[in-house]
């Protein structure tokens, strides 16, 4: 990273961007790796326990398309306030309340996807202080926030053993109002922040096949990353018996490989382009999977192959937001929150689709195929588009960054 990076744009806001963004992962994901309690208090099934898991994916994707409105509508800044707020409120109802049922698991998981919506706020808040040339490397600093998820596998399940799983939500609130804190007096919104747009004109963007391919390829990275973080807890807990701390553990690792090394895929990508940083990571993310789905026969193998492919997945990661800016800057609020719901989306797909296979086959191992299945596809994808980006909006002559 050049010193040249260092004197664009804003640190304060870039590393509020940060810490709004890891805390709000940490609480997105909460009822993965709180799972194997929950789970066995509430008796649920294995479809229940994927449900639960995948609810606040889902809501977190849907809500990003109205944060990502918000954020054009008024301003990162106050959106970002609002969502830590909601989020913190409704933490509180489940600690003070508690959670006695599947469905209110549900209800919760969807206040939880408002955290998981922050994506749409910290991305732009951040990448609007930055010249195209570094918005690889300050969307990856931003996005790095997926550490959060993390953090909520290794604290979590022993916060839960030693004062019960309920207090754990109470618990969250202490380190949020921290950063809540210093987000407020730290962040600012760029001065460059374009002006707002009529939902109509939102729309049209949809209208552009490029912004359904990066809907597509983020939703299998992003996808494959937070369904990963909000299901291997329970994974490694009923597939190799672990206990609820150590298979917190291992998810822990696992995610924290994905969420360390996307400032890396967002350098990377700036280096030597987004397009053929993309392509490795997609090679590398079918291969891991697809050797999770064969089905191995020690946790510690599962593990390194996990590792593996949240590695790429996480690379891949910040190697689409190194892409995104440069074809959509006047339209990176909508496209943050179109791309990160795509993101979602994929989550979901992912983590509920997980606990399905093992209801009906008695086996995680198909859902894991599929999903190397499509790493696969977006492989070919993005190499039926690559001549036409790199000879249109990202042609040399026309920016700065590499494509």
């Amino acid at each position: 990273m050049d010193n040249s990076f260092w004197k664009a744009g804003h640190r304060p806001t870039l590393i509020a961007s940060f810490l709004y963004f890891d805390l709000a992962f940490m609480v997105w994901v909460m009822l993965g790796p709180l799972g194997v309690q929950i789970a066995g208090d509430l008796g649920l099934t294995h479809a229940q326990k994927g449900m639960m898991v995948a609810t606040p994916v889902l809501a977190g994707a849907l809500l990003r398309i109205v944060m990502g409105l918000m954020v054009d509508h008024l301003k990162p800044k106050l959106t970002g306030a609002i969502g830590q707020l909601v989020v913190m409120v409704s933490l509180f109802v489940a600690w003070y309340v508690g959670v006695q049922t599947y469905e209110q698991t549900l209800i919760l998981g969807i206040f939880l996807g408002v955290a998981g919506a922050s994506f749409a706020v910290a991305l732009p808040l951040a990448s609007r202080w930055y010249p195209p040339e570094h918005q690889g490397t300050a969307l990856g600093i931003a996005g790095a926030g997926n550490s959060g998820t993390a953090l909520a596998a290794l604290i979590a399940p022993s916060l839960a053993i030693a004062y019960g799983w309920t207090n754990v939500f109470g618990l969250a609130l202490i380190p949020l109002l921290v950063v809540f804190v210093f987000y407020m007096v730290a962040a600012k919104d760029s001065p460059e922040c374009p002006p707002p747009k009529s939902l109509a004109e939102y729309l049209k963007v949809l209208k552009d096949s490029d912004a359904w391919w990066f809907m597509f390829f983020y939703s299998v990275t992003f996808g494959g990353f937070v369904g990963l973080a909000s299901s291997l807890t329970i994974y490694f807990n009923i597939q190799y018996g672990l206990d609820a701390k150590t298979a917190g553990f291992f998810t822990a690792a696992c995610v924290f490989a994905g969420s360390l090394v996307r400032p890396i895929g967002g350098n990377v990508a700036d280096r030597i382009g987004g397009i053929k940083s993309l392509s490795v990571m997609y090679v590398f993310a079918a291969i891991f999977l697809a050797i999770v789905s064969i089905g191995l026969p020690e946790a510690w193998m599962a593990l390194l192959a996990f590792v593996g492919a949240m590695l790429a997945l996480g690379m891949g990661n910040g190697a689409v937001f190194q892409l995104v800016p440069q074809r959509f800057r006047k339209e990176i609020g909508v496209m943050t929150g179109l791309v990160g719901m795509a993101g979602g989306i994929g989550g979901f797909y992912l983590a509920s689709s997980l606990g399905y296979a093992k209801q009906l086959t008695g086996s995680y191992q198909i859902g894991f195929l599929i999903f190397a299945a499509l790493a696969l596809l977006a492989l070919a994808g993005l190499s039926a588009v690559k001549n036409r980006w790199r000879t249109t909006w990202g042609a040399a002559h026309l920016t700065a960054a590499k494509i």
